[in-house]
């Protein structure tokens, strides 16, 4: 555990979830995979479609929409759904593909494997004090058995847009009750994360899971408060 800035009493702990809790790699190659192939076999004018092909439509779709990447779930339906009308399936036939890929992206998204570790860490803080997920993904907490910890979670797109705005920031803190600067925001990401939290009044934890040197990384814009390498460590505050 580093500190860079002194702390101020912690009074709620908010926590991004996708590699900040667990490592998200596995579990979206295989959700990538396993939704488009349900996309190629959904209507034989698909069959060839391939995942290039995809991502040139969701590029496109971001260019004529901006704000839609604040909400990556509905970017992803509505991207399945103007590929699906460009194949030459019909209105009604390319809503309801979209939904059925949805589906399988949902099921396959929530197959997630939680450390013990963040499960025994999250369980140990959640007794202290209260704690909220706050995400730019689409993982579900309740579908893996993190809600248990969590007084509520915001999702990007619902609850405003994606971090580093203050939307979420703000919410959480406006729904606790709670100063800002009285909350800790734990995440990975230099920018999302530790830039944002801190430019919305909260306090920033950096967990640095890939041996990385804050004074030589490129995005890390602004110190947070404490960098840790393991979320065990957080215990330690209490």
């Amino acid at each position: 555990m580093h500190f860079y800035r002194p702390l101020r009493p912690v009074k709620a702990m908010t926590f991004d979830l996708d590699d900040t809790l667990y490592d998200n790699l596995p579990v979206i190659r295989k959700t990538a995979l396993e939704s488009h192939a349900f996309l190629q076999g959904f209507h034989p004018s698909l069959r060839d479609f391939s995942v290039d092909a995809y991502q040139q439509v969701r590029d496109r779709l971001c260019e004529q929409e901006p704000d839609i990447w604040h909400d990556v779930t509905e970017w992803r339906r509505r991207s399945v759904e103007l590929a699906m009308l460009e194949a030459g399936l019909t209105a009604e036939q390319a809503r309801e593909g979209a939904t059925q890929t949805m589906a399988v992206f949902a099921h396959w998204r929530s197959k997630i494997e939680v450390p013990a570790e963040t499960h025994s860490t999250l369980a140990a803080l959640a007794e202290r004090m209260p704690l909220v997920a706050i995400t730019n993904g689409n993982a579900e907490p309740h579908l893996f058995g993190l809600d248990r910890y969590f007084q509520f979670t915001l999702r990007a797109g619902p609850d405003g847009r994606a971090k580093p705005f203050e939307d979420m920031y703000h919410l959480a803190a406006e729904r606790l009750a709670i100063a800002p600067e009285n909350i800790l925001h734990v995440g990975d990401d230099l920018t999302t994360d530790v830039a944002g939290s801190l430019r919305c009044g909260l306090q920033a934890c950096w967990i640095n899971l890939r041996g990385g040197d804050l004074m030589h990384i490129a995005d890390a814009r602004l110190l947070p408060h404490l960098e840790i390498t393991r979320l065990a460590s957080l215990t330690a505050l209490m």
